[in-house]
């Protein structure tokens, strides 16, 4: 079984290196890496491990930490593999049949961000209305929405009353992004974690901002 699991590391050579030999010692295996973000002399890493079967994900979090320096920021599980360069092809996929898009889009950002699902909104009367959803969604919708229309990309509390009770059972994380207008709204979340770092907003802003040139009023 596949994990993403979220390390925070002393940004030095031969960390990573050392983080992979603890990992192998207890049978995982390393089947990607991602720079989520660095400064101020640490580096936060996302990496997919495959664990063997009958081996616990706490084992994980054992082995990372056993490097001085490094602690484990969150494990999920996890399919597929990081792949930070589907931004291109999904650009180029709603420049083909723009009238989609926005389904497109919303079903393919999650993907890319390592989120768990996604939905972009609108307005409606008073209140919001949902435009699209991803496959993995849930059913629940968002009601009394203080802060939309929103201006700028955002991290959301996962735990303030407007987020459905579902959604702060599973402890989701929540991200937001304008998609080219304030009144339409890219909400992605996370269930279980990982907290969304400033570098993904200021990716997931960056993203929207250059589909919305493709998509449609």
């Amino acid at each position: 079984m596949s994990f993403l699991i979220r390390v925070q590391l002393p940004d030095r050579p031969g960390t990573l290196g050392a983080v992979a030999s603890a990992l192998g010692e207890i049978g995982a295996d390393i089947l990607s890496v991602d720079v989520v973000e660095r400064g101020s002399g640490l580096a936060i890493d996302d990496l997919v491990v495959e664990l063997p079967s009958g081996r616990l994900p706490d084992t994980l979090i054992t082995a990372a930490e056993s490097v001085e320096g490094v602690e484990v920021d969150a494990v999920r599980p996890y399919a597929g593999i990081l792949d930070t360069h589907r931004e291109l092809e999904l650009v180029e996929e709603i420049a083909e049949e723009p009238k989609k898009g926005l389904e497109v889009f919303t079903e393919g950002v999650p993907k890319i961000i390592r989120a768990g699902w996604a939905v972009v909104v609108g307005p409606e009367g008073t209140g919001i209305n949902r435009l699209t959803a991803s496959s993995a969604a849930p059913e629940t919708r968002m009601a009394d929405v203080p802060w939309f229309p929103l201006e700028r990309a955002t991290v959301l509390d996962g735990e303030e009353e407007w987020v459905p009770e579902t959604w702060r059972e599973l402890g989701t994380e929540l991200a937001a992004t304008p998609l080219g207008k304030p009144d339409r709204v890219l909400v992605v979340g996370r269930p279980g974690g990982p907290m969304f770092r400033a570098a993904e907003v200021a990716r997931l802003a960056h993203l929207a901002g250059i589909v919305a040139v493709v998509l449609p009023d």
